[in-house]
């Protein structure tokens, strides 16, 4: 079966390599409603997603980042323009991850489809977790309760990246 949502699910790809230019605002505004328009438990819409695209500012999270990753001096954030943060209510017990993770999968799915390079960059909740990820969080006005979910990293690709084949055994039918 072929279909432009199908089709744009197979060719997504991890995006580590990024031109300097900044999205346009409406490919922003399509990616962020798309985000809004994932599926949640109970309906609670409960993740918030961080815009950030203020060069220093993305510098001084990709430094926390790189920190928690154990490279202080790395890049984990591949010079992407354009920094989406998912959050989700940690105080949700077992489903507040997987809210946050739909979010962050609808946020990739939605760039690629309209032309952009996305990337998941993990290390978001121990980021968000530091005295300096605190901090940001209150200048955002997210309570205290809410964990860092993911970093999805935006902007206009240098290159595709080519699909590796599908793994045998992927799937079992019963």
């Amino acid at each position: 079966m072929t279909n432009v949502v199908l089709d744009a699910l197979k060719t997504r790809r991890s995006c580590r390599s990024y031109k300097p230019d900044q999205i346009k605002p409406e490919e922003l505004n399509a990616v962020l409603e798309a985000g809004t328009w994932a599926p949640t438990a109970m309906g609670t819409q409960e993740p918030i997603i961080v815009v950030v695209q203020d060069a220093a500012k993305i510098a001084k999270i990709e430094r926390l980042n790189a920190a928690v990753m154990g490279n202080p001096d790395g890049h984990p954030f591949y010079g992407a323009p354009t920094l989406l943060i998912v959050f989700a209510d940690a105080s949700r017990g077992g489903v507040f991850v997987e809210d946050g993770s739909l979010v962050m999968g609808n946020l990739l799915n939605a760039a690629h489809a309209i032309g952009l390079g996305s990337c998941w960059i993990h290390r978001a909740r121990e980021v968000f977790q530091s005295d300096e990820g605190k901090a940001m969080m209150k200048e955002w006005g997210i309570p205290e309760n809410y964990a860092g979910i993911g970093n999805c990293i935006l902007g206009y690709p240098v290159q595709e990246a080519p699909a590796k084949p599908r793994k045998d055994g992927y799937v079992i039918f019963d």
